[in-house]
């Protein structure tokens, strides 16, 4: 189960508002990004989130890939986003894409601040260890 765990936390997005608000436009996007990164996206659920008493509502949009998975959370009455990127590198090393695809991702927010984390996950050689009680 070897894998590539990239996270962003985005602050000061300077996007336009519409990337934080529009379902179908941020699903949209994420497609062309993870198609344009050389991952293969298998299918996509997209939600958006009723307007609240502090601004508009954010959007959900997650992207089962053949190699794992892409999500998406936005807050527009803050101005952040949050991302996940995890692929599998078992049959084939797809680290390169998930940068690519961050990279694609944190160009289209324009974070004013943000904080990428990369965890590698899993290991051929390791046994499974039970989780503690």
């Amino acid at each position: 189960m070897l894998g590539l765990h990239l996270t962003a936390d985005l602050h000061d997005c300077r996007c336009a508002p519409h990337w934080l608000q529009d379902a179908p436009a941020l699903g949209q996007a994420c497609l062309e990004a993870v198609a344009a990164s050389g991952l293969q996206a298998v299918n996509q659920l997209v939600h958006a989130f009723p307007a609240g008493p502090k601004g508009p509502g954010g959007v959900t949009a997650t992207v089962l890939l053949a190699e794992s998975h892409l999500c998406v959370h936005t807050w527009p009455e803050l101005g952040a986003v949050t991302l996940d990127v995890y692929v599998c590198n078992v049959g084939a090393d797809h680290a390169p894409q998930a940068r690519a695809l961050l990279a694609r991702l944190l160009a289209l927010f324009q974070p004013g601040r943000q904080r990428l984390q990369e965890l590698q996950r899993g290991s051929l050689i390791e046994a499974a260890q039970p989780l503690p009680a």
